[in-house]
This record gives C-alpha cells, sequence and structure tokens, in this order.
C-alpha cells in the first residue's frame, strides 16, 4: 500500500502563502493540523461546527505569530451544496484561490451489526462523513483550481480499507470515500493541476477512537501531532503529481500503534 516517505522532513516553510481550508478545526486531528499549517507558513481556514473550539484554535494561532486565520463555523450535518458553495465564494472574494483543502471532520455512529443499525443514525453518519466532504469539494473545485498546485486530502481509515464487522456507517462511508477520491482524481488526470488523496493516520488519541475503544488506554496512543508529517506532505508541494493514491504512515511508523 503506498505509504508517506519514510522520515519525511517537511521545510519550515513548506506551506508559505498557501491558503487551506481545514474541516473539523476545533479538535482531534482537524485542530492538529490546522495550527501545523499555519506553523509551516499557510493562512488556515478553520470550518467546524463549535465556534467556541474554532474560536480557541484561531487564538493560538493568533498568539504563535502566525498568518491569521479565517473562522467558519459550519455544521456539517446540516446543510447543503447552497451553503458550500457560499463557503466556496466567500474563499475566492477573500483569497482569489484555495491551495489546499482537508477533510477531517468525521462522527462515529454507532458500533453494532448492520441488520440492527439505527437508521437516522446511518444517514447522520453518512451526511457528515461522506456527503459533506463530497459537496463541499464540488462546491471549491473552481477555487481550488486557480490554485497551481492544489491538494484535496481526505482522512480515513484501516476500516474504510478492510470491512470490520459492527463498524456500520463509519467504515461504509469511508470506503466510499476512498473511491470518490480515485474517481475524481481520473476525472481530473490531464485537465488539472488539483491533486486527491486519501490518508489513514492510523490509530491516534482523539475523541472520537475514544469513544470507540473506551477500555482502550488513551496514552498508548500517538498524539495528533505527531502524524503531521503525513499531512504536510500531502498538502505541500512534495507530493506534487500523486493523485487518486489511498496513502497511510510508513510501515515502520505504525508498528508501534494500535490498529483502527
Amino acid at each position: 500500500m503506498p505509504a508517506i516517505p519514510e522520515n519525511y522532513r517537511p521545510a519550515r516553510d513548506l506551506l508559505k502563502d498557501r491558503v487551506i481550508l481545514v474541516t473539523g478545526a476545533g479538535d482531534g486531528l482537524g485542530r492538529a493540523a490546522a495550527l501545523t499549517f499555519a506553523q509551516h507558513g499557510a493562512t488556515v481556514i478553520l470550518l467546524g461546527r463549535t465556534l467556541k473550539k474554532l474560536e480557541k484554535v484561531y487564538d493560538e494561532i493568533e498568539h504563535g505569530g502566525l498568518p491569521p486565520a479565517l473562522l467558519m463555523p459550519v455544521d456539517l450535518g446540516k446543510v447543503g451544496l447552497a451553503e458550500y458553495e457560499q463557503v466556496a465564494g466567500a474563499i475566492n472574494e477573500q483569497f482569489g484561490r484555495l491551495d489546499g483543502l482537508l477533510h477531517s471532520a468525521a462522527i462515529l455512529g454507532n458500533l453494532t451489526p448492520l441488520s440492527m443499525y439505527d437508521l437516522p443514525t446511518w444517514t447522520q453518519v453518512m451526511q457528515v462523513n461522506l456527503n459533506a466532504p463530497y459537496l463541499l469539494t464540488r462546491a471549491c473545485l473552481r477555487v481550488l483550481g486557480k490554485s497551481s498546485d492544489a491538494s484535496v486530502v481526505f482522512t480515513t481509515s484501516e476500516v474504510a480499507r478492510t470491512g470490520r464487522a459492527y463498524w456500520g456507517a463509519y467504515a461504509v462511508a469511508g470506503a466510499a470515500l476512498e473511491n470518490l477520491a480515485k474517481v475524481w482524481a481520473d476525472e481530473l488526470a490531464g485537465s488539472s493541476s488539483i491533486r486527491i488523496n486519501t490518508f489513514d493516520p492510523g490509530a491516534v488519541r482523539t475523541a472520537l477512537r475514544n469513544r470507540a475503544y473506551p477500555g482502550e488506554d488513551p496514552t498508548q496512543l500517538p498524539e495528533p501531532e505527531a502524524l503531521m508529517p503525513g499531512y504536510l506532505y500531502l498538502m505541500g508541494p512534495d507530493s506534487r503529481g500523486h493523485s487518486g493514491l489511498a496513502l497511510s504512515l510508513p510501515r515502520s511508523a505504525s508498528d508501534t500503534q494500535l490498529k483502527k
């Protein structure tokens, strides 16, 4: 399986002058990615459901003397294409382009047999984990196309690539994202500089992981910050020319992690 280059060391100014939109930016992997992108020179657009969490990340960026961020509170479970087009329009008006889009927002849903899965929960998980990434990317294609080196990254997981009992809508939505990225990359090949990939960061200490494995010792898992070289590689120019890939951490980096 394709992997991020082993021992990848991003340049400090890797993302200088780039504009990157991060979903789920208030917590977990999204928060870590937003801060890391800003530390490497990017102007980050913080998109998430909870304004208070986004404001905290905004303040961390501001207090660090980093490029000013932009707040976009959006509930991915409740909006449609029209609202995402408004998001894309606001980005185009303020910046004139979008250089990166990281999809990090996700919800777990139920861990239960498919035959017993609660249908309203199924619909909600599909909305947040699959429909929202598709619609937001679709709405942003034009403004992404104004960048000379745009990158779209969908965060997935091991259960998206190998189905596992009881993971239900979360696993199914992740598998669909993996194929969505490949289809889109194939459609854009030869006609656009936009590259689209998926990335499985492995087991990581997040609230979603804790809900899935309540008996697990979270101190044995890496913090989200430990996975950031992978996201930096995909968002920066070092991954130019790679599209339609389902990427993961190098084997040596993931051997010590518990599987998702």
